[in-house]
C-alpha cells in the first residue's frame, strides 16, 4: 500500500553531538519525603469491628473460621461469634471473587465461562523499516546541493523520527501468513478479526442503503433503556424491538469484551421524557439494505439480516492471504490488529535505539543515488556527495597556503573555519588580512571539493582517513569492523540527535 504524502525533510539542525553533551538525568527530589506515610499507609486493620466483650479475651483475626468442636459444649456467646466469623468469611470470599472477575485483583477470568482463554501464538513476522521514497529523494537532493558530510546514524534516526518518513515491510512465513481485506484494505495476522469487521468495512460495495421515516411509534412509555457504555437508547423493555436491538448492539460492539450477562448489568432504565421522545424519533428511522450484484435484488430490513447474507455470499472472496506487504508509517500505527500493531511498535523502539537495518538500507540507496559512503571518527559511517581521498603532498604546483591549511587541519581534528582562519591569519588588523582570508577560503573550498578535506554538517573540518589507518583498524577488529557504526552509538546521546525545522533550508558552507 502506498504511504502518506511526503513531508519536507530538512537537515539544517542535524548535529553530531559528543558523549559529554548528554543531558543529565533529572535528579530525584526527596526533600519532602519522610517515610512515615509509607509505613503508616502499609498498616491495615487486622481485626474486624466487633462489639467489645470481655476485654481479656483475644479476638480472632478477620476471616478465620472457628468451627465448633464436636461433642463439646460451647457458651452461647462463643456460638454467636463463630457464626459471625463464618458469615464474614463468606462475604470476603464473595467480594474477592467479584474483584478477581473484574480484573481488579490478579488476572481476569474468562467471562464467557470456565474454559481456558484462547491464546494467540507469537507472531513469526520479520519487520523492517525502509525510508519513504519521496522523503529519501528530498534528503538526497539536499545532500547533493552542498559538500557537507552527514552521519548515517543520525540520518537513520531522522527517517525513523516521524511516520511520514518511513515505510514498514512485513514478511511472514508461508505457514502463518498475513491477511488482507480486499486488494487495498487493511492487514492483520488474525483472520477472524477481519471477518468480524468485514461487513462494516465493505457493506457500501455490495448493498445500497436506504434510510426512510416510518409512522410514529404508538403507545405510552414511562421509561427507556440505555447502554451506559455507548449511550445508545435501546427503547422500553416492553417494546417488541428491544431484545433484537439489545442483542445486535452487544454482538457488534461488546461481544469480545464481556459476556452477555455482564453486559446486561450495563443497561440502565431512565425515566426521562426527553430521552423517550428522542428514542421515538430514532425508532421511526428505518434502514434497508438492497443487494447491488444480484440479478434479482434482495432487500433486507435490518443490518443483521444483511450481514448474514454478506457472510454467506461475499466474505469468502474478500479476504486474501499475503506473505510480504509494505505499509506506510502512518497506516502501521492505525492497524486494527492490536497484536500486530504492538509488534511493529516494539520493533520501531529497538530500531530507533540501534538503527542497523535502516543504516544498511540507506547505504545501499545512497550508493545507487551517486553519493559516497565512508568511515570516519571511530569507524562511524558518513555520506557525502564528494569522494574522500588523502592528499599527496609531493604533487607539483601546490601553493604553500594549501600545505598550511592541511597542516592546521591535521594538527587539530574537528577544527572549524573560524579557528582555522585565526590560526593562519596571525595579523587580522593588517591591510592584507582581508585578501588573505579570501585566498584561504578559496583554497579551502578547492580542498573540500576535491575530497582532500572533509567538512561535516556541524561545521568541523578533518582530513580523510589514510589507507594505513584503515588497514590497522581492520587488523585490530576484523569482526567488529562491519558494525562500527552501531558500536559508536554508545557514545551518542540516547535521545534523537536531530532537531528539525521544516521551514529552514540547508546551511551554506
Amino acid at each position: 500500500m502506498s504511504s502518506s504524502p511526503a513531508e519536507h525533510v530538512d537537515l539544517l539542525d542535524l548535529k553530531l553531538l559528543p558523549a559529554w553533551v548528554k543531558e543529565p538525568d533529572a535528579a530525584k527530589n526527596y526533600e519532602h519525603y519522610t517515610g512515615e506515610e509509607e509505613r503508616h499507609g502499609s498498616r491495615g486493620r487486622q481485626y474486624p469491628s466487633h462489639r467489645k466483650r470481655d476485654g481479656d479475651r483475644k479476638r480472632p483475626k478477620f476471616g478465620v473460621q472457628r468451627p465448633t468442636p464436636e461433642g463439646k459444649k460451647v457458651h452461647p456467646h462463643e456460638r454467636g461469634k463463630v457464626r459471625r466469623h463464618q458469615a464474614d468469611h463468606e462475604r470476603s470470599r464473595t467480594r474477592a471473587g467479584r474483584r478477581k472477575h473484574r480484573g481488579e485483583d490478579g488476572p481476569a477470568l474468562d467471562r464467557r465461562g470456565p474454559q481456558t482463554p484462547v491464546m494467540r501464538a507469537p507472531l513469526e513476522i520479520t519487520i523492517r523499516f525502509l525510508p519513504y521514497s519521496l522523503a529519501f529523494e528530498n534528503v538526497v537532493a539536499q545532500i547533493k546541493s552542498d559538500s557537507l558530510a552527514y552521519s548515517a546514524f543520525a540520518l537513520a534516526r531522522l527517517f525513523l523520527e516521524k511516520p511520514e518518513r518511513y515505510e514498514v515491510r512485513l514478511t511472514a512465513k508461508p505457514e502463518s501468513p498475513l491477511f488482507q481485506f480486499g486488494e487495498n484494505g487493511t492487514y492483520s495476522s488474525d483472520r477472524e478479526l477481519l471477518e468480524r469487521n468485514a461487513f462494516r468495512l465493505a457493506h457500501g460495495r455490495f448493498y445500497k442503503i436506504d434510510i426512510t421515516q416510518s409512522e410514529p411509534v404508538k403507545g405510552n412509555f414511562s421509561s427507556v433503556a440505555r447502554c451506559r457504555l455507548s449511550g445508545t437508547l435501546l427503547g422500553p423493555t416492553n417494546h417488541h424491538n428491544y431484545q433484537p436491538h439489545l442483542r445486535s448492539l452487544f454482538e457488534q460492539r461488546f461481544s469480545r469484551r464481556m459476556s452477555f450477562a455482564d453486559y446486561l448489568q450495563q443497561i440502565e432504565i431512565v425515566n426521562d421524557l426527553a430521552l423517550i421522545e428522542r428514542w421515538r424519533e430514532q425508532a421511526r428511522t428505518v434502514t434497508t439494505y438492497t443487494t447491488l450484484h444480484e440479478e434479482t435484488p434482495l432487500t433486507f430490513a435490518s443490518a443483521t439480516e444483511a450481514e448474514r447474507h454478506f457472510r454467506s455470499n461475499y466474505l469468502a472472496g474478500i479476504i486474501r492471504t499475503v506473505e510480504e506487504v509494505t505499509v506506510g508509517g502512518i497506516l502501521s500505527r492505525r492497524l486494527p490488529d492490536r497484536i500486530l500493531k504492538r509488534a511493529i511498535e516494539d520493533a520501531w523502539t529497538r530500531e530507533v535505539r540501534s538503527p542497523s537495518n535502516m543504516i544498511q538500507e540507506l547505504g545501499a540507496r545512497f550508493r545507487q543515488a551517486g553519493l559516497h559512503i565512508f568511515r570516519h571518527r571511530r569507524g562511524m559511517l558518513f555520506v557525502s556527495p564528494i569522494r574522500p581521498r588523502p592528499f599527496a603532498g609531493e604533487q607539483a604546483g601546490v601553493s604553500p597556503a594549501v600545505n598550511s591549511i592541511l597542516e592546521a587541519v591535521g594538527s587539530k581534528p574537528a577544527i572549524n573555519r573560524r579557528e582555522l582562519f585565526e590560526k593562519l591569519v596571525t595579523d587580522p588588523a593588517s591591510e592584507t588580512a582581508e585578501s588573505r582570508k579570501l585566498a584561504l577560503a578559496s583554497d579551502l573550498r578547492w580542498l573540500i571539493n576535491e575530497g582532500y578535506i572533509l567538512e561535516f554538517n556541524d561545521g568541523s573540518l578533518d582530513l580523510p582517513r589514510t589507507k594505513a589507518k584503515q588497514e590497522a583498524v581492520a587488523a585490530l577488529a576484523p569482526a567488529a569492523n562491519e558494525n562500527l557504526a552501531l558500536a559508536a552509538a554508545s557514545s551518542l546521546p540516547t535521545h534523537s540527535p536531530t532537531t528539525l525545522n521544516d521551514d529552514v533550508k540547508l546551511p551554506s558552507s
